[in-house]
C-alpha cells in the first residue's frame, strides 16, 4: 500500500533521503487511517459480545491514531528550513515525536493493566462468536503489516518516531494475539483467563514504551555516533596523501540527516601550508558529498623530521601504556633548553577512567622523570567523545 501510495503521489520508493518528509507523511497517514479503522471494528465487537478486553484493544488503537498524527506533525515541523533562531534546523523535533509515541505506549500499557486488575476483581465472562475471532485476525494481520513498513522506513530514514511506532505496532501484535488466544480458551473451556492475559501483556507493553523512550532519549543527550560511522570518518580523512592521524573526533547530532563533524588532522609540519589546506579542504567536502554531514578539520602540524622528537614520543608513548593499555597520544611537541626539556602532549582516556585527570598527569611525569630527570612535561587530558 505504501509502495501504491507512492506511486500515485509521482514519487518513487528508491529516490533517497531527500524524500524521507514524504515517506513519513505517507506511513503516518496510513497509520491514521487503518488505526481509526481497527477501532471502529473492535469497538463494534467488543460491544456485541460485552468482552471488555476486545474493546480496551479497540480504544488502544484510537491512541494509535494519535501516535501516527503526533509521528504525521513530527516529520513535518522537522522538515522545516533552519531560520535565525534555529540555524541548525527542527530535526530533533523527529526525536521529540518519538518520545511522544513513547509515552502513549506507556499510558496505554497502564491503562490496561489497570483494566485487568478491575476484571480479575469482578471477573465477566464474555460472549463470543465467529465475528469476534475473524475481527481479531484481521487485527493482527493489519498490525503485522503496519510493523513491517515502519521498521523498514523507520531503518531506512534513520527516524527515531517510525521506529516507536513499529514497537508500538509489535506490542499491539501481542496485545491482539493474547486477546484472541484468551477468547479461544474461553470459548472451547468455559474457563476466563482473559484478565490475566491482559495482565502479561501489560506488562510487555511498559516495557516496550520505556525501552523505546530511552533509545529516543538517546540522540538528544548526546550519545556517541555509530562505530560504523565513526570509522567511515576515519578513512575518508586518513585517504588523504598528507594526512598522519586523525584525533578529537567529535559528531554533533541535530536530527536525522542534520550531523556536523569537527575533528583534528595531523599533517607533517615540514610541508606546504599552502598545499596542505587545499588538501583539508578537499577533505571536508568528501565527508559532505559522502556522509551527507557539515565537516570542520582543524590542521595540527607534526614534527615528522627531528628524530629526538619522535625518540621522545615513544618514549611517553610507553609511559602512558603503562598506565592505560588503550590510551592515545596526539599533539606531541617538544621545546628543548639548556638545563630541561619540555613534553607537551595530550592523552585521551576514557570518561569513566579509574584515575583523575591529576593523577594521570602525575604519574606520566614520575614516569618520564624515572626516564631522564631533565626532562618535564605538560600533559593535557582529553576525553573521548567519538565513543571508541
Amino acid at each position: 500500500m505504501i509502495k501504491l501510495l507512492a506511486l500515485l503521489f509521482g514519487k518513487r520508493l528508491d529516490d533517497g533521503k531527500e524524500h524521507r518528509q514524504f515517506y513519513g507523511m505517507i506511513c503516518s497517514g496510513a497509520g491514521i487511517a487503518l488505526n481509526i479503522l481497527l477501532f471502529i471494528i473492535k469497538f463494534i465487537a467488543g460491544s456485541l459480545s460485552g468482552a471488555i478486553s476486545v474493546t480496551a484493544d479497540a480504544f488502544n488503537n484510537l491512541s494509535d491514531s494519535g501516535s501516527s498524527l503526533i509521528t504525521m506533525f513530527g516529520f513535518r515541523l522537522a522538515a522545516k528550513k533552519p531560520d535565525p533562531s534555529h540555524p541548525f534546523g527542527h530535526g530533533r523535533i523527529e526525536y521529540l515525536s518519538g518520545i511522544a509515541v513513547s509515552i502513549l505506549i506507556v499510558l496505554m500499557g497502564f491503562e490496561l493493566l489497570t483494566s485487568s486488575v478491575n476484571k480479575i476483581i469482578s471477573p465477566e465472562m464474555p460472549e463470543i462468536n465467529l465475528t469476534v475471532f475473524i475481527i481479531l485476525v484481521i487485527s493482527i494481520a493489519v498490525k503485522f503489516y503496519m510493523f513491517l513498513y515502519n521498521r523498514k522506513y523507520g531503518k531506512q530514514f534513520n527516524s527515531a518516531a517510525m521506529k516507536a511506532t513499529a514497537t508500538d505496532c509489535l506490542s499491539d501484535m501481542l496485545s491482539t494475539s493474547v486477546v484472541f488466544a484468551s477468547m479461544l480458551i474461553t470459548y472451547f473451556t468455559n474457563v476466563n483467563i482473559d484478565a490475566y492475559c491482559g495482565l502479561a501483556v501489560a506488562v510487555f507493553i511498559l516495557i516496550a514504551g520505556l525501552r523505546s523512550a530511552y533509545e529516543t532519549i538517546g540522540p538528544l543527550l548526546g550519545q556517541p555516533p555509530e562505530p560504523e560511522f565513526v570509522k567511515s570518518i576515519e578513512d575518508i580523512v586518513l585517504a588523504g596523501k598528507d594526512i598522519i592521524g586523525v584525533h578529537d573526533l567529535i559528531v554533533h547530532d541535530y536530527g536525522p540527516g542534520r550531523c556536523m563533524i569537527s575533528l583534528h588532522a595531523e599533517v607533517p609540519a615540514s610541508g606546504d601550508i599552502l598545499a596542505l589546506h587545499d588538501e583539508i579542504d578537499n577533505l571536508e567536502r568528501a565527508l559532505s558529498e559522502k556522509l551527507g554531514c557539515v565537516a570542520v578539520i582543524h590542521m595540527d602540524p607534526v614534527e615528522t623530521d627531528n628524530e629526538n622528537a619522535k625518540r621522545l614520543r615513544e618514549v611517553a608513548y610507553g609511559v602512558c601504556r603503562e598506565i592505560y593499555e588503550d590510551i592515545h597520544l596526539h599533539d606531541f611537541r617538544i621545546v628543548e633548553g639548556n638545563t630541561h626539556t619540555n613534553l607537551i602532549f595530550d592523552v585521551v582516556v576514557p570518561h569513566a577512567f579509574r584515575l583523575s585527570d591529576s593523577e594521570i598527569k602525575e604519574q606520566i611525569a614520575a614516569g618520564i622523570k624515572a626516564y631522564d630527570e631533565k626532562l618535564y612535561t605538560v600533559v593535557t587530558v582529553d576525553k573521548d567523545y567519538s565513543g571508541k
